[in-house]
């Protein structure tokens, strides 16, 4: 790769994640080109052909490991029950992986990746996109400034209105699936915490099934205590018929709360692409607040970058940086889901070792 100028990258799946975030994502960034698709379904195999003419569709990920030697780098898409397998064969292929999170369905199946990956001396992260939403950024500036002063607790919330259940894999309750939205929006909101506040010492959750017949998570509730005494509590639910601030943060100086989330993703399901003259104004949705007691005032959060993990996916592979998400940090987040599992079935605190 050191002789390399672009990175040339195949994705498996086209469903939402390779459909709407990594191939329009991977097409815009410098450095990147994107060569495969994977997917069955002929449907969306028109559609890649449609989006991105010069692209080869294959059906089969075993297709893609047969013409390994065009490609560089392969993006896990696909449903979480296949992250570690596709992963595992795509580095014995030779290939540097990007997985969309969660990176396995357990912790010790994510840290036989890594430590793979590493035995290889082959590239691995984990598409954690959140790091890069414009509240996220603009909380982390605001902690670097001193604005808040000392944190004390963390809010943050990812929360949808949905009635009706939507069907797929992620309502199964097979342990492969990694079902429910502890994995889905918790796996965000857990990484955005260790990201900000570092390890957790404690943890203690409410897991609950609001939909009828349901067989996993799609109310719920973690709390995590911080080795250094920060308090992150989160929310994730796909039947709030009242959405909560995006994120609430208070410290001993001020607060700073935001409302709505990050216009990033909607835009990219509009078709609308980073780079083009609309960019910008597409994705102004949220609004955030710094706040002391009785004073207020609105502040203009930072715009959000998708874009900066896949250049700096580019940059790791063709300069040797490092890559953009730890998949360490994705090995830290998989014990805490399985620590809040314990705690909810248990109706107790669970106690993380060092």
């Amino acid at each position: 790769m050191s002789r390399r100028t672009e990175v040339r990258v195949g994705v498996i799946g086209f469903g939402l994640a390779g459909s709407v975030f990594h191939a329009p994502l991977i097409d815009a960034a410098n450095g990147m080109r994107l060569a495969a698709v994977v997917t069955s379904s002929p449907e969306r195999a028109g559609e890649v052909r449609q989006a991105y003419p010069e692209v080869t569709v294959y059906d089969t990920a075993g297709q893609l490991w047969h013409h390994a030697d065009t490609l560089d780098l392969v993006v896990i898409a696909s449903p979480n029950r296949t992250h570690k397998p596709l992963a595992m064969a795509a580095l014995q292929a030779g290939l540097g992986v990007v997985v969309d999170k969660p990176l396995a369905a357990h912790a010790d199946d994510a840290r036989e990746l890594a430590e793979e990956a590493e035995r290889l001396g082959l590239f691995l992260t984990v598409f954690q996109n959140r790091r890069w939403d414009s509240d996220f950024l603009t909380l982390q500036q605001l902690i670097a400034e001193g604005a808040l002063g000392e944190v004390r607790r963390f809010e943050s919330r990812f929360e949808r209105w949905r009635p009706e259940p939507k069907p797929g894999w992620r309502r199964s309750g097979a342990p492969e699936e990694a079902g429910g939205v502890l994995y889905d929006l918790g796996a965000h909101l857990i990484d955005q915490a260790l990201v900000l506040f570092g390890p957790v010492k404690s943890v203690y959750a409410e897991l609950d099934r609001r939909y009828p017949d349901a067989e996993v998570d799609d109310d719920s509730f973690v709390a995590l205590t911080h080795r250094n005494g920060v308090r992150s509590h989160l929310w994730m639910s796909s039947v709030a018929a009242q959405c909560g601030p995006r994120m609430r943060v208070l410290g001993s100086r001020a607060a700073y709360t935001s409302f709505g989330l990050d216009g990033q993703e909607s835009a990219l399901r509009d078709g609308v692409r980073p780079g083009q003259n609309s960019w910008l104004d597409a994705i102004q949705d949220g609004q955030g607040y710094l706040s002391a007691g009785s004073e207020e005032r609105a502040i203009q959060n930072d715009p959000g970058d998708y874009l900066q993990f896949y250049e700096a996916v580019a940059a790791a592979l063709i300069e040797g940086h490092a890559p953009p998400v730890d998949p360490l940090d994705a090995v830290a987040g998989l014990e805490i889901v399985a620590a809040a599992q314990h705690a909810s079935a248990e109706r107790r605190v669970i106690e993380l070792s060092k």
